[in-house]
């Protein structure tokens, strides 16, 4: 069943524990949305909370994609860039499907999802996000139409011994 998406839901009790579960259960995973597994709901309020104040802002927005139950089932946040040499293209973070709904297709219908969005936001023409490489994501970008433009050797330590390389997708999206 394919999942409804929605561009800045309001913000519920039940959506935030929805995406603060999401992002738990994504990062014990061991998706690449920041943290190292294991981690806590508490863990990653902080994170959670820090995205919501940007919202509150007007500097982020939240594309929620939900199951047949309704429950958040695949998030992604845009931020847009204050730099005025810069506002012309959006930066797409902590892009996430549920582990049990990997393998269906989801992650296309995200990033097509956002890329819609993104299209009815003023001046954006194209649309970055960064990857941590070790992971093929890299991959699955380029496969839903992201170039790779930049890559930072080992800039990403998620454990001694154990850096990632730190790479840059951009979608145009004339």
């Amino acid at each position: 069943m394919p999942l409804t998406f929605t561009l800045d839901p309001a913000i519920t009790p039940a959506l935030r524990d929805g995406i603060l579960d999401l992002w738990t259960e994504v990062s014990n995973a061991g998706g690449a949305v920041g943290f190292v597994p294991p981690v806590s709901r508490e863990d990653v309020r902080p994170e959670l909370v820090k995205h919501f104040v940007g919202m509150a802002e007007g500097r982020h927005r939240l594309l929620v994609g939900r199951d047949e139950t309704g429950t958040p089932a695949a998030t992604a946040f845009f931020a847009f860039n204050t730099h005025r040499l810069q506002t012309h293209w959006v930066w797409l973070y902590t892009v996430m499907v549920h582990p049990r709904h990997q393998g269906q297709g989801y992650g296309r219908d995200l990033l097509a999802a956002a890329a819609d969005a993104a299209r009815t936001f003023d001046g954006i023409e194209a649309i970055r996000l960064g990857c941590r490489g070790g992971h093929g994501l890299e991959h699955f970008y380029a496969s839903c139409g992201y170039k790779e433009v930049g890559r930072v050797p080992g800039a990403i330590r998620v454990a001694p011994g154990d850096d990632r390389d730190d790479i840059t997708m951009l979608l145009p999206l004339g």
